[in-house]
């Protein structure tokens, strides 16, 4: 199976280092890919000395902008699976091996790593409400239910790779993913994961304020 692992960044010189090492100690026969989302600092250097690929943006695009070359790049590259973690640290690769197992058996064409279903309070309350909320917007909008609509670990299968079109540049694109999956009638299930909640990945993560941006959106666009 060609497995890729894709690490979409954005000024993460500080962690991406040890974030490679990781996925290749744990996967060395996977290929890793960092998007480079116009990162002001050395992230591509980092990345690059780390001995892995990495498709810089030339410009800051957002969280949709960096899965959308993710899966693009998977397509070319003929792929079996894309898994996508987080620069941050905060997803613990050894979660990779159960998650692709339901592709590798093909019993889904994608997999969401939910944080709501393994050590369930491991997520701060606010980001718990926020994501609850999303998760019954998501429902209400593609008919697709979820544990974790906004969780960035998530793995697709060939059919997923080869079908989903990311339109959305930013923060939407967790959304997004589930109006492909209701679109094109994937088969979707999730799988626990471990979240690890530090200093460092609650500064980069994505603001309490930019969340409720971004539900708002959602909303507006479930009652057009």
């Amino acid at each position: 199976m060609k497995l890729i692992v894709a690490i979409p960044a954005f000024n993460e010189a500080q962690i991406i280092g040890s974030v490679i090492d990781s996925v290749r100690q744990l996967l060395p026969e996977a290929l890793v890919v960092v998007i480079d989302d116009g990162s002001s600092d050395n992230t591509q250097i980092e990345a690059q000395n780390h001995g892995v690929t990495v498709i810089r943006h030339r410009m800051n695009r957002g969280l949709g902008g960096a899965i959308g070359t993710a899966l693009l790049w998977a397509k070319k590259q003929q792929a079996d699976a894309l898994v996508t973690i987080d620069a941050d640290g905060q997803h613990d690769p050894r979660d990779i091996v159960a998650a692709i197992k339901p592709i590798v058996a093909d019993q889904a064409d994608v997999v969401i790593g939910s944080r709501m279903t393994s050590v369930k309070y491991a997520m701060p309350i606010d980001r718990r409400i926020i994501n609850r909320v999303a998760n019954l917007v998501t429902l209400a909008m593609f008919g697709v239910a979820t544990t974790d609509s906004q969780s960035g670990f998530r793995v697709f299968g060939k059919k997923a790779i080869e079908g989903i079109q990311i339109k959305t540049n930013r923060m939407e694109v967790s959304s997004e993913i589930f109006a492909e999956i209701a679109r094109l009638h994937l088969r979707s299930t999730e799988v626990p994961i471990k979240v690890i909640y530090t200093e460092y990945s609650r500064r980069k993560g994505q603001s309490n304020s930019n969340a409720v941006a971004v539900l708002f959106r959602l909303f507006l666009r479930l009652f057009r």
